[in-house]
């Protein structure tokens, strides 16, 4: 079960993820949404516990009164952010980005803002090659537990010894589709941009990230999601220059129009894909059995962040397991701690599509870091979105 209700009756794992849908589509208030599942109630005797952010990590630190964090759509449960601002005091700005670029950009100028942001796996070492973020003291996140984490994920946030980055959670890039318009079967990348062009033509989506862009259709093509190389890239663009007029649109915030019914087939990241099928039983998600991408995102740390003792209170609190069941809960993407895999109800664990076998997880490729900073993928990402 998960948290109580205010009626002093356990609400299941079920209504707690569509009263937070209820609450994303605008149909109820907040102050509804925290009271019906309790949050509202847990985030109140949060906030009565005077010794919460008194242990050693955060003893006689001022953590401010804001601070920001950059992070993916559809990512977090607001009751996390909620709880924590009812706990310490500290409002947190969320910040929504649909790119490692994008976020590397931002960066770049120094002027983010951020305390706390969410990258990839693939774009951690050239953060920290480039100085822009620090290494993490451990110190000050007593939750977080190495021990408890999947080794397949852990090392992807360390440099040179230093760990960078701690996991929020992983998954991987498959296909969302609607199964009642799109009668095909679709169960690889050479099928999704075969139909984009045919059965689903005006109703397709890709990703507005070159990684998964450009990495699927090199896949579809017998290449490597992670090439660099000319001529691969080259028959890459002819793929995505022929499929362009086809598109409905090319955007990472996909969920919308897959529900309207505007989109019928998207790239489409495990969170996403495990929120649709849940809500929309006819939207399927598949992993390409060609290839595509397995992933982690961590949670990290700019070196220009303004109010770094907020950044660790709040990274901190979302690594305590009972904290971060609600954001799995809610954002649907699976778990690298084995914590929380223990608190999570079984209709989660259970889920193909949150926890594929290992067979369908053994084509994909983590994102390699020269992708993120090679001028012909970004060139031809450039060209594909102006055509």
């Amino acid at each position: 079960m998960a948290k109580w209700s205010g009626q002093n009756t356990p609400i299941r794992a079920r209504d707690l993820t569509d009263e937070f849908q209820r609450l994303k589509r605008g149909s109820v208030t907040r102050r509804h949404f925290l009271g019906v599942t309790g949050l509202g109630l847990a985030a109140a005797v949060l906030a009565r516990q005077p010794g919460l952010f008194n242990a050693a990590a955060h003893a006689g630190e001022n953590l401010g009164s804001s601070m920001a964090i950059a992070t993916w759509p559809n990512y977090h449960d607001p009751a996390s952010f909620e709880a924590f601002t009812a706990a310490t005091g500290v409002s947190v700005e969320v910040n929504v980005f649909g790119s490692n670029e994008d976020m590397l950009e931002r960066l770049k100028t120094g002027s983010a803002g951020w305390d706390l942001f969410v990258p990839t796996n693939y774009a951690i070492s050239t953060y920290a090659g480039l100085g822009l973020i620090d290494p993490l003291d451990l110190s000050k996140v007593p939750n977080f537990n190495p021990a408890t984490q999947n080794g397949r994920f852990l090392d992807r946030g360390t440099v040179d010894g230093k760990t960078y980055g701690v996991p929020k959670n992983w998954g991987t890039t498959g296909i969302a589709f609607n199964s009642d318009k799109v009668r095909s079967d679709v169960t690889s990348w050479k099928d999704f941009f075969a139909l984009a062009m045919t059965e689903a033509d005006g109703r397709v989506m890709v990703h507005d990230y070159q990684l998964t862009a450009i990495g699927n259709a090199l896949v579809s093509l017998g290449f490597s999601f992670n090439s660099v190389k000319a001529e691969e890239l080259a028959e890459a663009e002819k793929l995505l220059m022929a499929v362009k007029p086809h598109l409905y649109a090319i955007n990472s915030d996909y969920q919308p129009a897959l529900r309207a019914t505007d989109a019928w087939m998207s790239m489409c990241w495990t969170n996403d894909g495990a929120q649709l099928n849940r809500d929309i039983p006819e939207i399927r998600f598949t992993l390409g059995a060609d290839g595509g991408e397995i992933w982690a995102d961590f949670y990290a740390m700019p070196s220009s962040a303004l109010n770094k003792p907020a950044g660790y209170a709040l990274l901190d609190f979302l690594m305590d397991p009972n904290h971060a069941v609600r954001e799995h809960i809610a954002n649907g993407a699976p778990t690298t701690d084995s914590r929380v895999i223990a608190l999570l109800p079984s209709e989660i664990t259970g889920n193909a599509i949150v926890y594929p076998d290992e067979a369908a997880l053994t084509p994909l490729e983590f994102g390699a870091a020269v992708t993120l900073t090679d001028p012909a993928r970004a060139d031809l990402m450039a060209r594909f979105k102006s055509a």
